[in-house]
């Protein structure tokens, strides 16, 4: 067992290492050998690489428990089965548009709540798209030679777009990140209402898991506000205390990614092939019922789980009951009946 074990944790390092080790090279590439790397954002490069190591070695362990082994490995099979493979790629887009895109799976929970998600779930991604490119010098902007009116965006330092520097584009391109911050901040301030005055929510919340994700997101965006309101209408008052303030904020959030709730971002899509491997369970065979003979899951589901639970050390088997030979190869109502007439025979012995 400790062998297994050390054998995991060898693999998931080793993918933690390479990751980031690409991440590395890719922002070197990217940046034109440093040329347009900003060295005053080194301690943001330092964070995303250690997040790069910490989400990758977390996620190759995550993939390694049998549960989710065998339920990765099912999905990307079911979704390349030849004759099904155009109806679920139109199946996968649009289910990342309603269930990720538009939060449908967390709308039914409730409308209040699907709105905080989608508020803070859209701002992250927003200043993500914006904050990384620009920490790793993969995109950058500067005035045109002759024109000093006009900026010019690069993008792996090719020359892509020029724009006045007085114009629309401009104003929305330079306060993307205002954008995100306003989206978080209602997000945050509707997550934190629920959290005040839900008492099932307030009941079962830990501040590890549910109260500090949302301080740390809170935090970055008004430090980030901050920063911007020191230097369009402050003149830059306090703008060396703010900009240190809102580093730390945005470093420690990035360490505290792989570990945290947060972690749950880079898990949720691998539910899709979950969905898919169920929608396949659904159109082949039926197992049936042991005792009763009605049918109750895919047969497939069934095997598979009393395979994991043996690889988990549980041990369901039946013996001497004819023809079944597993927990799993009896239905839910039948296992009911099957504690009470257990229960029953227990109360009789007992006289």
């Amino acid at each position: 067992m400790m062998a297994l074990v050390r054998r995991e944790h060898v693999k998931a390092t080793a993918s933690g290492v390479i990751a980031a080790a690409l991440l590395a090279a890719l922002i070197v590439v990217g940046s034109r050998n440093l040329d347009h790397f900003d060295a005053a954002l080194v301690g943001y490069t330092f964070a995303t690489l250690f997040a790069a190591f910490g989400i990758t070695y977390r996620y190759a362990m995550w993939l390694q428990r049998p549960p989710t082994r065998l339920y990765w490995r099912r999905g990307w099979q079911v979704f390349f089965t030849g004759r099904f493979v155009g109806r679920n790629a139109v199946e996968l887009v649009r289910r990342v548009v309603l269930q990720f895109a538009a939060n449908r799976f967390i709308f039914r929970r409730g409308h209040l709540r699907g709105l905080a998600h989608w508020l803070i779930m859209w701002g992250c991604l927003i200043a993500a798209a914006i904050t990384f490119p620009l920490v790793w010098g993969w995109i950058h902007f500067a005035t045109v030679p002759g024109h000093l009116d006009q900026y010019r965006a690069f993008v792996f330092g090719y020359a892509v777009y020029d724009f006045p520097v007085e114009s629309w584009t401009a104003f929305v391109v330079f306060h993307g990140l205002v954008w995100a911050s306003l989206l978080v901040i209602a997000g945050v301030m509707i997550a934190f209402r629920r959290r005040m005055i839900d008492h099932g929510a307030v009941s079962v919340q830990q501040f590890e898991q549910d109260i500090l994700p949302l301080a740390l997101l809170f935090a970055i965006s008004v430090t980030g506000l901050m920063l911007t309101a020191s230097y369009t209408w402050m003149r830059g008052y306090a703008y060396d205390f703010l900009a240190i303030l809102h580093a730390a904020t945005v470093i420690i959030t990035l360490l505290y990614l792989p570990f945290g709730k947060l972690f749950h971002v880079f898990q949720r899509p691998a539910q899709l092939g979950v969905s898919f491997y169920k929608d396949a369970g659904i159109r082949g065979e039926q197992a049936t019922c042991g005792r009763c003979g009605a049918p109750y899951a895919p047969a497939s589901m069934v095997r598979d789980l009393t395979a994991v639970e043996r690889d988990l050390g549980f041990s369901y088997e039946m013996s001497g009951t004819g023809t079944v030979d597993h927990y799993q190869q009896i239905c839910p109502r039948c296992r009911r009946a099957l504690v009470g007439l257990a229960q029953a025979s227990l109360w009789r012995a007992s006289d």
